[in-house]
């Protein structure tokens, strides 16, 4: 069994920054998403990355704020968010993909095999 661990959420203030991180054993070899739930919302892709890095992509509503990359000599996808606005408060949830390349469609959640239990994004005053 595969298990993802998230770390970094927390509390910031509008136009602050936080830098989520997924771990796990082996990631290196598999593109990784980013995922966020709202509550009483639907699940949503935020951004994916392929094994190699020669392919990012970003949901349209956080372009220009948020950045992923990796370590694959850590087995750690990070997710680097500027900017953040209260709508961007979710439940931010790491998901392995089943091979190196993102999805063709990544924000489906059925796209993924493996998820973490997620972290807790709050954006207020």
């Amino acid at each position: 069994q595969v298990r993802l661990v998230e770390s970094g959420g927390g509390l910031v203030q509008p136009g602050g920054s936080l830098r989520l991180s997924c771990a796990a054993s082996g990631l290196a070899d598999y593109a990784t998403a980013w995922f966020r739930q709202a509550p009483g919302k639907a699940r949503e892709g935020v951004s994916c990355i392929n094994s190699h890095d020669d392919g990012r992509f970003l949901t349209d509503s956080v372009k220009g704020r948020f950045t992923i990359s990796r370590d694959n000599n850590l087995n750690v996808v990070y997710l680097q968010m500027n900017n953040l606005k209260p709508e961007d408060t979710a439940t931010y949830f790491c998901a392995r993909a089943r091979a190196s390349l993102c999805p063709f469609e990544w924000q489906r959640s059925d796209g993924m095999e493996y998820w973490g239990k997620g972290t807790l994004v709050n954006v207020s005053l």
